[in-house]
């Protein structure tokens, strides 16, 4: 080989090593989202990434990592709502509406992945690890629709406690596929909940 080939193919061969692990990840992310993850095996992946299961295990040694990979590309491409947006809404109604409509317009893009992912926390710990940080957000989401109430004591529990409801995938799975309800209306729905929670007879504001 001339010293001028060398880094040639040098680069060739780490293209062909990126392009095999993004194949890998890619059918990991695919059978999470129709299997879920506790039901992916490595043979599985390999199958379907076509490549050997050793191969996987060369870019991945163990479920730790594939995982992560996976759960890295598959946010990459499914980003949450940018909460930058909703803090700039001033009125706390029409700031938990707007943020209502976009969490409830995401979570229908990417229902299946989190079904799967939710079911199968319970059987693979790593998942909890991921999910900590989807709760983390859910936490922060729930402090900037808070923001300008007002509330204080059990009033500002009781609505908390709603406005959490209503941003938890469950709720809107429950609304949107088992009463049938359209986003908009589902959004409307936990709308009512909160200012009927913050309306209550015991609420006292500042």
């Amino acid at each position: 080989m001339t010293h001028e080939k060398r880094p040639y193919r040098m680069k060739r061969r780490a293209e062909l090593e990126a392009r095999t692990r993004l194949q890998i990840t890619e059918s990991a992310v695919a059978l999470h989202g129709t299997l879920g993850p506790a039901h992916t095996s490595i043979s599985a992946i390999a199958e379907h990434a076509g490549v050997r299961r050793s191969t996987v295990y060369r870019h991945f040694p163990d479920e730790t990592a594939l995982f992560a990979a996976c759960s890295s590309h598959w946010r990459a491409a499914n980003p949450v709502p940018d909460l930058a947006r909703w803090k700039v809404v001033e009125q706390p109604d029409e700031r938990l509406r707007a943020a209502l409509e976009e969490l409830y317009a995401h979570y229908r893009r990417t229902e299946r992945m989190r079904e799967n992912i939710l079911r199968d926390e319970a059987s693979m710990p790593l998942i909890t690890k991921t999910l900590s940080g989807y709760r983390r957000y859910l936490a922060a989401a729930a402090d900037v629709l808070m923001r300008g109430r007002g509330l204080r004591g059990g009033a500002a529990k009781r609505v908390r406690a709603a406005v959490g409801h209503a941003l938890a995938f469950t709720t809107w799975q429950s609304l949107a596929r088992e009463q049938g309800l359209e986003d908009r209306h589902a959004a409307d729905l936990m709308c009512r909940l909160v200012a009927s929670a913050a309306a209550s007879p015991e609420a006292t504001r500042r």
